[in-house]
Parts: C-alpha cells; sequence; structure tokens
C-alpha cells in the first residue's frame, strides 16, 4: 500500500472508533458484559481456528528469527487459548466503573458536586508479539466505555485477526458498534506512524513492548502515550531473608516464564545474607539452566560467568540474570535506582523496618516483600486483565486495567443557584 492509501486507511478506523466511542460512552453495563461473555464463549470454541491461525504465525516468527523468549510470548496453546477465554469472563465479572462516582460534596452556596468516571474515548494499543493482549486490551476498553484500534506486532497477524473475530462476534451479539474493536489490517510499520498522528480520532497511546518500540512511540507521538518501558525487575535478597522463601521466589521470578517484563532481571544479595548463606541463591539459578552475569565473590560459583557493565540495566527475556552482592538495603536502593526502569522490585526479608525502608526508597510502579515479580500483572491483581504496565507516573501507573482506561467529569446540581 501506498503511504497515502495507509493514510486514507487509517483515517477511515479512526472516524469509524470516534463514532463507536460516543455510543460506547452511555452503554449500559449489561450489554458490555454480553459482548465479553459471548466473545469468551466464541474463544473456546473456536480454539482450534485460533491456534491454527497461531501456527502461521509461528512459522512466520521462526523464519524471522525469533529467538525463544519471543516465540514463547506468540505461542497460544489450548491452556493459553482457556486463559484468555477466562480472562473475558473475568472482565465481564467485574463492576463497570463507567458512571461510578469517586467523590461527592456539598458547597455552602448550595451546589451539590460528584465527580464521576468517564470514558476516556478512543485509545490505540501498540503491542509486539503476545496475541492475548488483542483479547485483554479489547476487553479492557470495550468495559470501561473505550473504543478501540489495536496494532499488533507483524509476528501476531494471524492470530489476532482470529480473536477480533471473536470479539466482534460478541459486539454483535449485544447490539453495540462493530467498530468499537479494530485490529490494524496491515503489517505496514507506516500505519503505526499514522496512528501516534491521529490527534482528531484517537485520545492516548499505550505501547506494550519493547525498548525500541516504546521509545519510537515517544518520540514520534503527537497523541498523549502511557509509557510502558522496560521491564528491569530487580529482586533483592535481605540479611534477614528467610532462606527457603528466598530460594523458592528467586527460582520463580527468573524463571517462570522468562519473556514476560515481569521476569527478574537482576538478583542483587545482601552480604549479610551470602555471610550467612552462601551462594545457595546463585547456585539454584545455575542448577536452574540459567546463566548468571555476576562479579567479585559470586563468580567463584561454578557455572557464572563474569558480568559486563551493560548488564546490569539490561532486559533479557532469557534465561540470563545479572547478580552481585550489595552491603545493606540501602545500596540495593542505590542500585534500582541507578538501573531500574521503575517496573517491578521485590525484597525478601523477615524485617519489617527493611521492608518498609524498601517500599518507602524505592520509586517503582509496583514494590514487593517475599514474592515473586511474576505476580507483576493485572490478573493476579484482580484486574481480570491488563492492556500493560506503565512505568510512567501520569494517569495511570502499574497495572492498566478497566478503571485505570477512565478519566472523570463534574457533575453539579443546583437549584438556581447564582454567583454572588
Amino acid at each position: 500500500m501506498s503511504g497515502a492509501e495507509i493514510d486514507a486507511m487509517m483515517t477511515g478506523i479512526g472516524k469509524a472508533a470516534r463514532a463507536a466511542a460516543a455510543e460506547l460512552a452511555f452503554a449500559p453495563s449489561e450489554a458490555k458484559d454480553t459482548a465479553l461473555r459471548v466473545a469468551a464463549d466464541a474463544v473456546w470454541a473456536r480454539r482450534d481456528e485460533i491456534m491454527a491461525a497461531n501456527g502461521r504465525d509461528l512459522e512466520f516468527g521462526r523464519d524471522k528469527g525469533l529467538g525463544a523468549a519471543m516465540m514463547d510470548r506468540l505461542m497460544l496453546d489450548e491452556g493459553r487459548v482457556r486463559a484468555i477465554a477466562e480472562g473475558l469472563r473475568a472482565v465481564a465479572a467485574q463492576d463497570d466503573p463507567v458512571g461510578a462516582v469517586m467523590a461527592e460534596w456539598d458547597r455552602p452556596s448550595g451546589l451539590h458536586i460528584r465527580r464521576v468516571r468517564t470514558p476516556l474515548g478512543v485509545v490505540g494499543v501498540i503491542y509486539e508479539s503476545r496475541p492475548n493482549v488483542t483479547a485483554d486490551a479489547a476487553a479492557l476498553c470495550l468495559k470501561s466505555g473505550n473504543a478501540v484500534i489495536l496494532r499488533g506486532g507483524s509476528e501476531s497477524f494471524h492470530s489476532s485477526r482470529a480473536l477480533l473475530d471473536c470479539m466482534v462476534e460478541g459486539l454483535r451479539a449485544a447490539g453495540l458498534p462493530e467498530a468499537a474493536i479494530q485490529v490494524v489490517p496491515t503489517r505496514d510499520r507506516a500505519a503505526v506512524s499514522a496512528l501516534l498522528r491521529m490527534v482528531e480520532y484517537v485520545d492516548v497511546i499505550v505501547p506494550r513492548g519493547g525498548k525500541g518500540l516504546v521509545g519510537l512511540v515517544q518520540s514520534e507521538a503527537r497523541v498523549p502515550v502511557f509509557a510502558h518501558l522496560e521491564g528491569i525487575c530487580h529482586v533483592y535478597a535481605d540479611r534477614d531473608a528467610d532462606l527457603e522463601k528466598a530460594r523458592r521466589v528467586v527460582l520463580n521470578a527468573k524463571t517462570r516464564r522468562t519473556g514476560i517484563c515481569g521476569a527478574a532481571e537482576c538478583l542483587l544479595i545482601d552480604r549479610g545474607f551470602h555471610a550467612r548463606h552462601g551462594a545457595v541463591l546463585v547456585e539454584d539459578l545455575v542448577k536452574a539452566g540459567v546463566e548468571v552475569r555476576t562479579e567479585g565473590a559470586l563468580l567463584s560459583v561454578p557455572g557464572t560467568v563474569p558480568a559486563q557493565p551493560d548488564d546490569f540495566g539490561r532486559e533479557f527475556l532469557d534465561m540470563i540474570i545479572a547478580a552481585k552482592l550489595v552491603d545493606g538495603v540501602d545500596e540495593a536502593i542505590a542500585h534500582i535506582r541507578r538501573y531500574g526502569s521503575q517496573h517491578t522490585e521485590s525484597i525478601l526479608t523477615e524485617n519489617a523496618a527493611t521492608a518498609q525502608r524498601f517500599f518507602q526508597r524505592v520509586d517503582s510502579a509496583i514494590v514487593m516483600q517475599n514474592a515473586s515479580t511474576q505476580f507483576a500483572d493485572g490478573a493476579e491483581f484482580g484486574m481480570g486483565a491488563e492492556i500493560g504496565i506503565a512505568t510512567g507516573k501520569l494517569h495511570a501507573r502499574g497495572p492498566v486495567g478497566a478503571e485505570q482506561l477512565t478519566s472523570f467529569k463534574y457533575i453539579v446540581e443546583g437549584d438556581g443557584t447564582i454567583r454572588p
């Protein structure tokens, strides 16, 4: 397609989304929930079709030379399709955020004022590889009364189209505008640039992917952006950590799924912990097949490799982790401030005062104690799903669910009230 053809196509998508958003803003909760439940049933009923489409995407990914972690992100099996359907039902079961009263008060003037939640309007979502984002983002936008324009990665092109068909089936059954959920029907990257310029039709862009994607969006976008940067997540084993808890959490944080943004990328070990327990956490990782890049005393562990300076502050998304010894919680905090991406950090400790110090001084979207960073997920937070983990500080931060996809307006009621 030529540049002019892509611009015309995207303008058409934007106009349709804007019209759909106007209807969704006052759509009954029952209609939105019906659409989600029907879509969930369709996903499960058409699972073979979805997995066949995903097979075409996997073949494309292999030909493109995607690494193991990215291929894992891309792959849909029956279990993951079931999880997509369950996620849609979970979002349907949540309270509708639209119209919820956030606060209300009376003024001496006689005015009664309410602050109520309203949809953002049209949300553009740009993401890489993971086809489940198609369903998650569509569900959350629909629940919050927003139309959505989805532009998935070229690798997930066929999977996303198959999931879109299920979502549209739900919209049709509920009598809602089919243009409420649209997928950009081309792999051409010019469509991304066009979407980022559509200030007349799009209210916010949510990028979900690696540093390159987010950097492109932030540099080119004229539409406001919810930033979702790298997941450079840290686990800090404090001197007062419980050994068995620490061993379980560290292994899970790194190895459960290495290709997600909540996977741990750096292990910090207090010298007091190391003096008491040795390098057991590093040894566990090496035994599990993780390449541990480290320095100093930890290099004595067989199987470790010397860390390079840029290994700290790197998102590996693979069976690789950086590790180092630190002198106490304050040095751990300083390291996280220097190298982190303000995504998710976890402290392993039984000392409440140390944990509180970590909570207060670590400025990340999610801060945990004695829990795996792999819980950095909207579904695990009870949101049903998420559209991403926002690492910025404006409007939304952390898992972005339906509630975070709303703004608000003030409803002011008087009785012939005039201002003196």
